[in-house]
């Protein structure tokens, strides 16, 4: 029986994230190109697999079979698989779990994991009722759990009236991560301060959510190669980043019952993550660096939690002590996270894959010292599904 290859992130890119003017398949190819120039030694004839991420391509460009048009705007001619994949939020993440498989299986060498959306066509308002088709129509839809800011606000007071979180800690998350997105050239709001005053001011969006609270409605791309060992040692000359442990947890939806004791509670995460720490044989406290989905500051309180960075219910002071930050016990959200550079769904794992690539390198721009093991986390839905996925410097022996 042949041994199981290892799977390896080479190197990655993004466009710049906000209201573009720009189609999918504008930002796809600058995404692409910066993912060449961060890969000198990748050449289109390299690439044999494509796996494509993306919720609204078929509704926003006019696409249905949007996996072949991708390939031939990027110049490539896969030869393993070639296909879409849609896990809303956790697209791009899901999409790098089934390259990984198809490298280590010998199905695939070199796969190109893109992912993209186009949140502001045709006009910026709709994409909040595009979510009541993401979810249960019948059932979780109807009961208007599937618009973000309500559900999540749910969370968040459930979370505040468990453990005794404040509004001044959920502060802390969207203060952190806009000041870790300021020096994102590709960020939506990259460039932008934001203090606890102008969080605390900021207008109501939903309680207890104030407008920085909520991560924005973005146009997007992200481009990430997974390869071979053997085959990455042939693009780069960097560091070998290797993908160790996945781990993909999915429910129902709300009309199933949730299965945590109250919204505050997410076991199916905890369990994704415990899944992820298995086989990539390592525990929450050797992970350097992470990557979680802060679509709403309290996502990153109760994911930090869940993960088994610190105790449940503890999220809220060990954000605000500062251990989220670059020299804290777990810097997470490195470049931005989704709050500062902004949410294109199927757009959002591959550009945390290419920010934990970069860290564990070496080469970030908000770098945390000697990182070794990183961490990145979407959800999707009403909080329905969970996808993990840890890096790390070596291989799993």
């Amino acid at each position: 029986m042949a041994e199981k290859k290892k799977a390896c992130i080479v190197g990655g890119g993004t466009c710049k994230f906000g209201v573009r003017a720009a189609t999918i398949f504008d930002m796809l190819q600058e995404a692409a190109h910066a993912m060449s120039q961060d890969i000198p030694g990748l050449k289109p004839k390299d690439i044999d697999g494509l796996i494509f991420a993306s919720t609204t391509a078929g509704r926003n460009s006019n696409s249905l079979n949007t996996a072949p048009i991708v390939a031939h705007r990027l110049g490539i001619k896969p030869s393993s698989i070639c296909v879409r994949v849609d896990t809303l939020c956790s697209g791009s993440n899901t999409a790098i779990i089934l390259a990984t498989g198809l490298i280590e299986s010998g199905i695939s060498d070199v796969v190109l994991v893109c992912g993209t959306e186009k949140l502001n066509l045709p006009q910026r308002w709709e994409s909040i009722y595009m979510n009541l088709m993401t979810n249960d129509h019948d059932w979780d839809s109807a009961m208007g759990l599937a618009v973000p800011p309500p559900f999540f606000g749910m969370i968040a007071d459930a979370h505040m009236k468990k453990y005794g979180t404040t509004k001044e800690q959920m502060g802390s998350v969207s203060v952190t991560n806009y000041a870790y997105g300021f020096n994102n050239p590709n960020a939506q709001f990259g460039g932008k301060s934001l203090t606890i005053d102008d969080y605390l001011n900021a207008r109501t969006v939903c309680d207890p959510f104030g407008l920085n609270d909520c991560c924005p409605v973005t146009d997007g791309a992200s481009a990430v190669i997974i390869a071979s060992e053997e085959r990455a040692k042939a693009m780069t000359n960097r560091p070998l980043v290797y993908i160790r442990g996945t781990g993909q947890v999915a429910t129902h939806g709300m009309s199933a019952g949730w299965p945590g004791e109250t919204l505050a509670d997410w076991p199916h995460l905890k369990k994704a993550g415990e899944i992820a720490y298995k086989a990539a044989q390592i525990t929450p406290k050797d992970i350097d660096v992470a990557q979680t989905h802060d679509c709403f500051s309290i996502s990153e309180i109760v994911e930090v939690e869940e993960l088994g960075f610190c105790k449940k219910g503890e999220g809220g002071a060990f954000v605000a002590s500062g251990q989220v930050k670059v020299d804290g016990q777990t810097p997470t959200n490195t470049d931005g996270g989704l709050l500062a550079v902004g949410h294109p769904y199927g757009a959002t794992g591959a550009r945390q894959a290419v920010e934990i690539c970069k860290q564990l390198q070496g080469r970030a721009l908000n770098q945390v010292k000697n990182a070794k093991f990183g961490l990145t986390h979407n959800l999707s839905g009403v909080c329905a599904q969970h996808t993990v996925v840890i890096y790390g410097t070596e291989p799993v022996k």
